[in-house]
C-alpha cells in the first residue's frame, strides 16, 4: 500500500527503514489473533526495524542520520516496521551496533529483549543450571548467549543439527528435541534444573525438568502450565525499554550476541516472505528490505 508519510510527534522518531525482521507475532496479527476495539482501514506489520533517523519530534536528542534499531512494541497500528518509514517512541529506539550490517541488526530487538527479560525472571546465580528449550531459535539462541554472560550452566535443547552452534555459543550440555525432555535433562542434572526458559513453548514437558521449588518462564501465555511442586511459573512480555535495548545492541557490537538472517526479501515481495514465515523451519529471521 501507498500511505501518507508519517510525521513524528513529541518524543517520537521517524526512521528510514533499511531492514525489518519478520516474527511469529506478525503471523498472529494477519491471522486475526489480535483484535482492535477501533475500526481501522488497515493494520501495519512489523515489530523490529533497523535504519537511520530521518526526522525527530520535540524533546528528542537523537540526531538525524543516526543508525538505530527499534522495537516498535504496539501490535495494532496502521504504520509499523515493515514499511519504508516508521514513526515510533524514542524509548523504543537504540543505537545500532557499530559496524554491523543493518539487515543483521534488524533481528535483534524483539527476540533479544524477550530473552533478556525472561532471564531476569529466573533468579539464577553463577553455577546454577538453566534449561533453554528451542535454543536454536531466535529467542532461544539469544537466551543461551545471554545466560553465558551470567555464569550459569546451560542445558540447550534443539535439533540435532543445532548442537555445534549452541555449544559454540555457550551451552554446557545439549539435548535433542527428539528425546524425552525431562529424562534427557536428568542425564546431566539428576535433580532437575534450577530454572527453565521455555522459548519453544512446550509447557508441561519443560516444567517436568525443573527441580522442586525452581522457576519456569514462558514467552507465551497460551501454554503456561499449572504450577506444581513449588515451581514458580512466570510469563515474559517485552516492551519499550531503551536502556536494555542499547545494552543488547552493545553486546551484539562486540560479538556476544549473534544475529542470524535466514532469508532476505524486498518489501515488494512481503506476501511471499510471510508465506515462508508461516511454513517455519528456518534458523534465523526472514528480513524485508525496502
Amino acid at each position: 500500500m501507498e500511505v501518507p508519510l508519517p510525521e513524528p510527534g513529541p518524543l517520537e522518531v521517524r526512521i528510514k527503514v533499511a531492514a525489518a525482521a519478520l516474527n511469529p507475532a506478525d503471523a498472529a496479527v494477519w491471522a486475526g489473533i489480535f483484535r482492535s476495539s477501533e475500526e481501522v482501514e488497515y493494520t501495519g506489520l512489523g515489530l523490529d526495524a533497523a535504519g537511520t533517523v530521518d526526522a525527530v519530534g520535540t524533546g528528542v536528542a537523537l540526531k538525524v542520520g543516526t543508525s538505530v534499531i527499534a522495537f516498535d512494541a504496539p501490535v495494532l497500528r496502521s504504520t509499523k516496521a515493515q514499511a519504508q518509514y516508521l514513526v515510533t517512541d524514542v524509548h523504543s529506539v537504540a543505537p545500532a551496533p557499530e559496524g554491523m550490517d543493518l539487515t543483521l541488526a534488524a533481528t535483534i530487538p524483539l527476540n533479544a529483549m524477550t530473552a533478556s527479560l525472561a532471564l531476569d525472571h529466573l533468579p539464577l546465580r553463577p553455577r546454577d543450571t538453566v534449561l533453554v528449550t528451542g535454543a536454536g531459535g531466535a529467542v532461544g539462541g539469544y537466551a543461551v548467549e545471554l545466560a553465558r554472560t551470567r555464569g550459569v550452566r546451560i542445558v540447550a535443547q534443539g535439533r540435532p543439527e543445532d548442537e555445534g552452534f549452541l555449544r559454540g555459543r555457550g551451552a554446557t550440555w545439549f539435548v535433542s528435541r527428539d528425546e524425552e525432555l525431562s529424562e534427557a535433562v536428568c542425564r546431566f542434572v539428576p535433580d532437575g534444573v534450577d530454572g527453565v526458559l521455555d522459548a519453544a513453548a512446550l509447557g508441561a514437558p519443560a516444567l517436568a525438568a525443573v527441580r522442586d521449588g525452581g522457576v519456569f518462564v514462558s514467552v507465551r501465555g497460551d501454554v503456561l502450565p499449572a504450577p506444581e511442586r513449588g515451581v514458580a511459573v512466570r510469563l515474559t512480555t517485552a516492551g519499550p525499554e531503551a536502556t536494555r535495548l542499547s545494552y543488547l545492541s552493545a553486546l551484539a557490537e562486540v560479538g556476544v550476541l549473534t544475529p542470524r538472517v535466514a532469508r532476505i526479501y524486498p518489501l515488494s515481495q512481503a506476501a511471499e516472505a510471510h508465506a515462508r514465515l508461516a511454513r517455519g523451519g528456518l534458523r534465523g529471521r526472514i528480513v524485508l528490505v525496502p
